[in-house]
């Protein structure tokens, strides 16, 4: 889930974690790809970034967090804002 904020260059993502296994996620990564949206709707560019997983996530067991993503602000003119469309989650 995305919720803008009062800076148009970030904005908060929550994630919810479910392990389906029987063993903990001990660790582990959260890349996301915050696109930069013109006014017009043209997608400018992709910006990525990375934070550690929420670990540990114990078997069957959910986890929920929020993050807030933000790109450099030089990147989103006013007009322009953000949108993280793409969320790829390793864990080990």
């Amino acid at each position: 889930m995305r919720t803008a904020t009062d800076r148009r260059w970030c904005e908060d993502v929550t994630l919810v974690f479910r392990n389906s296994g029987d063993a903990a996620v001990r660790s582990g990564t959260v890349r996301f790809g915050t696109h930069v949206i013109g006014a017009l709707g043209v997608d400018w560019g992709t910006v990525e970034s990375e934070v550690e997983l929420p670990a540990p996530v114990e078997g069957g067991a959910r986890k929920e967090r929020t993050w807030t993503v933000c790109v450099e602000a030089w990147r989103v003119p006013l007009g322009m804002h953000i949108e993280t469309r793409d969320v790829d989650v390793r864990w080990k």
